[in-house]
């Protein structure tokens, strides 16, 4: 086995606040990501949307389209709608070579209103929840038959948050519908990513490693912050400067062979927290904990 390091454009420029690093250009972010050692890289909304414009670019610094965010409304479109709706970022991945499509459903969610406190997230009664995973499953097989897997993202302030609501989602569809594990989104959500791990190893496709500053999560769950205001406040952070210890769940993806892409990601303020700089730290961090681990990382 053998994994991949990428980075998420986030650091650079945030897609839900335009505010957070709106100057920053891409081509800083892709030569900062390239510096930093990875040789992966996540879309981002800078990115061109044409195949024939970003890998040009992507080439230019040695970078590969290691997965990006889609959010979905399946629970107020039809599947054919999504379908539609997919199709241009489906192209763009599929012509990038991307190894999935992180795939999240959006409807309802309060993930970017600051005031919205996390308690008021969207949740779903039983018939919605049968009808939901019947959508969700419709959507991985008809994505697995274009070789561009679902990763589904379990992420604050949706209808998927919890580890219990990610485990409902993978145990009632279709195995064509895989995970994608965010270690930050975990913890906040009070879950084991450990767990997870152990029990679902045949659905894990892609990760995100996010850390989390421990006295800013206790602060946000016993204030009931927005998440804006959670990652406002510094909640997130890269590995290595926060409080999870990545080197059991390291062991776990060794035993079970995991070969794919850790991505790093931790949303910030970019004049709070230098792009580069926590770039090359969460690099450092993951590089230095896997060979303590004995996983070969991919150079190329």
């Amino acid at each position: 086995m053998s994994v991949k390091l990428g980075v998420a454009p986030i650091a650079w420029s945030n897609d839900d606040m335009p505010e957070l690093g709106g100057d920053t250009t891409l081509e800083q972010c892709l030569d900062e990501a390239s510096q930093a050692g990875y040789i992966g890289v996540e879309s981002g909304g800078k990115f061109p949307k044409k195949s024939s414009e970003l890998i040009p670019k992507l080439n230019k610094y040695k970078l590969h389209l290691c997965s990006g965010w889609y959010g979905a409304n399946l629970r107020k479109n039809s599947v054919k709608d999504e379908k539609e709706l997919i199709k241009e970022q489906l192209q763009l991945f599929k012509d990038c070579n991307s190894p999935c499509i992180v795939f999240a459903e959006v409807s309802g969610s309060i993930q970017g209103d600051p005031n919205r406190k996390l308690s008021t997230r969207p949740q779903m009664q039983k018939d919605e929840w049968k009808e939901f995973c019947n959508k969700i499953s419709e959507m991985g097989k008809f994505l697995e038959d274009q070789e561009m897997p679902l990763a589904y993202h379990h992420h604050m302030g949706t209808v998927i948050e919890t580890q219990e609501d990610t485990e409902r989602l993978l145990d009632n569809t279709h195995d064509s519908v895989k995970l994608t594990l965010d270690t930050g989104h975990m913890l906040f959500a009070k879950g084991d990513s450990k767990k997870i791990l152990e029990n679902y190893k045949t659905r894990l496709k892609h990760i995100h490693c996010k850390d989390i500053r421990k006295n800013v999560l206790e602060k946000s769950l016993s204030k009931d912050f927005s998440f804006r205001s959670a990652f406002l406040e510094g909640a997130f952070t890269v590995p290595g400067d926060g409080c999870i210890d990545y080197i059991p769940l390291f062991e776990i993806l060794k035993k079970n062979n995991y070969s794919g892409w850790l991505v790093v990601e931790a949303e910030q303020d970019p004049k709070k927290a230098n792009p580069l700089e926590y770039a090359i730290k969460g690099f450092n961090y993951l590089k230095n904990t896997l060979d303590k681990t004995n996983i070969p990382i991919e150079q190329s």
